[in-house]
């Protein structure tokens, strides 16, 4: 089976877009739209950038909760209770089915532990690198694939992450997951957390 499948980067705020365009530049399969998610004609899975109770009571995950359903919010929680033992960590993304026709999935993926400023941490980074591999896994036995997935900022609303900070570190996930090492030493273990280790506004500073 092919497990490959497309990331819309997608929000309506242009200097988000503005730092993806530059982040992404060069990889394949990404398309970056300056819309909200809803506009979007096509997609299979909406990540939600949640907290890690499955509380979808605000920003985006308001939105997504509006546009599929209260029931979406309880199933939500229900499986993080079930487990998680009620409550998801950050760096971990759960797919859950959402019921709609055309839209059947989101990816259930917590930033934070509850809301809070994240900007001094790789929050980001996990977020990102923890939804990939859950749709990656999903398409390796799900008889539905995931061939798009519409992601908003991560960490860019509540969490307070810059801008230019969420999509480096969204993008460096995206660049690992592209292309794993053939082997693991401490050289790559080396290499990947000088690459990860600073975060947000700290990181701006210290990270080129």
């Amino acid at each position: 089976m092919d497990h490959e499948f497309e990331l819309i980067l997608v929000g309506p705020d242009r200097d988000l877009c503005a730092a993806w365009t530059k982040c992404f530049v060069g990889f394949p399969r990404v398309t970056i739209v300056a819309s909200k998610f809803q506009d979007l004609p096509a997609f299979d899975c909406m990540v939600s950038a949640a907290n890690s109770f499955g509380l979808m009571d605000g920003g985006v995950d308001a939105a997504i909760s509006r546009f599929f359903g209260d029931d979406l919010a309880r199933d939500v929680r229900r499986r993080i209770l079930a487990e998680y033992r009620g409550e998801q960590p950050v760096g971990t993304s759960m797919i859950v089915e959402t019921g709609h026709p055309r839209h059947p999935f989101i990816a259930h993926t917590p930033t934070m532990r509850v809301p809070m400023t994240i900007a001094r941490t790789d929050n980001v980074y996990r977020a990102m690198w923890g939804m990939l591999l859950a749709v990656d896994a999903h398409n390796r036995t799900a008889s539905k694939p995931i061939r798009i997935v519409a992601c908003p900022g991560l960490g860019t609303a509540t969490g307070r992450v810059p801008y230019t900070e969420a999509a480096r570190q969204m993008a460096l996930a995206y660049r690992n997951f592209l292309f794993p090492p053939e082997d693991l030493h401490w050289g790559v273990a080396d290499e990947r957390q000088r690459e990860i280790r600073y975060g947000g506004d700290f990181g701006l500073e210290l990270v080129p």
